[in-house]
C-alpha cells in the first residue's frame, strides 16, 4: 500500500467531484465510474456506498480491491480496503463535517452505510 501525498490529501479533502472505478470481474475494464463522497480522516481517503453492501460499485471494489478514482482534475490507480471498527466513528464526524448542509447526510452515517466503508490508497 502507498500513501497519499500531503498536497493530493489536501486537494481530496477539498473536493466533492470524486469517481470511482473499480474493476470489471475480468480484473482489466474499468467499470462506469460512479460519484461518491469522499473524507480524509488520520492521513487516509475514505468512501462509503449509499447503498450499503448491496451498491454495485462496492461489491466490485469489494471483490477486485483495484481501480482508478478521478477527483480534483486527476485520476488515480488505487487500491480498495473494506475497513470496520473504530474508525468508522472519525469517518462519520468527517462526513459531519464536510456535507452538514446536505439532506442526505444521515444515510451516509448510518449502519447501512458504514458496513460499506473504504480505504482508498494509491497503487505503488
Amino acid at each position: 500500500m502507498s500513501a497519499w501525498t500531503k498536497e493530493r490529501l489536501q486537494q481530496l479533502a477539498s473536493t466533492d467531484d470524486l469517481h470511482i472505478a473499480p474493476f470489471r470481474d475480468d480484473g482489466v475494464t474499468l467499470g462506469t465510474p460512479t460519484w461518491i463522497w469522499s473524507v480524509v480522516v488520520d492521513g487516509e481517503l475514505y468512501v462509503r456506498a449509499y447503498n450499503g453492501t448491496a451498491s454495485r460499485w462496492y461489491l466490485a471494489a469489494s471483490k477486485q480491491k483495484a481501480g482508478q478514482i478521478t477527483a480534483a482534475g486527476k485520476t488515480t490507480d488505487v487500491t480498495f480496503e473494506e475497513v470496520a471498527g473504530e474508525v468508522n466513528d472519525r469517518i462519520d464526524a468527517a462526513y459531519r463535517t464536510k456535507y452538514a448542509s446536505s439532506p442526505y447526510l444521515k444515510p451516509m452515517i448510518d449502519d447501512r452505510a458504514r458496513a460499506a466503508t473504504v480505504r482508498i490508497s494509491p497503487q505503488a
